[in-house]
């Protein structure tokens, strides 16, 4: 099971502290997040990436080189941080919101099969009425595409929702 990341002695607006099946439901529904590593000399290094998250792990993918793989293969700790829904709130100063930050071990995905399932829930999420054409696309592009597995270690989810009286129908 996953621990929270934040206890709630430990997050300072406790009022906005949510749960794991809050944080599980933003991985689910969010369209991007932000993968953060760290290069080889201490420095953090952070892109925006598709993602999706499958049983206790989010799966994301990628060319078969380059500086994430690179970072990935040296140290695969991470930091993964979604938003999903937000609310401008102009004449209050103010944003409606919800967030997860998500702590894991990143690692280049080699079985066959869990190649194939982790492409698929990327393609589940994002072009859901067309599972059939990506098992082809996914056949095709295998040799040129590399996944990565996120293990998730702890996470923590924040909101700051509508109050009931600004709930539209």
């Amino acid at each position: 099971m996953i621990q929270s990341v934040y206890h709630m002695d430990m997050m300072r607006r406790k009022d906005r502290q949510q749960d794991g099946a809050f944080a599980k439901q933003v991985l689910e529904t969010a369209p991007y997040g932000i993968l953060s590593m760290i290069d080889g000399d201490g420095s953090p290094y952070a892109i925006p990436i598709s993602f999706a998250l499958a049983g206790e792990r989010i799966y994301i993918h990628g060319a078969t080189e380059g500086k994430k793989l690179r970072l990935i293969g040296a140290d695969g700790r991470i930091c993964f941080t979604v938003v999903g829904k937000t609310r401008l709130l102009p004449a209050q100063f103010s944003t409606e919101y919800e967030s997860v930050v998500v702590f894991g071990t990143a690692r280049i995905v080699t079985d066959e099969q869990e190649r194939h399932d982790g492409l698929m829930a990327l393609a589940r999420k994002y072009s859901p009425e067309f599972t059939q054409e990506a098992e082809a696309y996914i056949a095709r592009a295998r040799n040129e595409t590399s996944v990565i597995r996120i293990d998730i270690t702890q996470m923590s989810a924040k909101a700051k929702l509508p109050k009931p009286s600004q709930t539209t129908t």
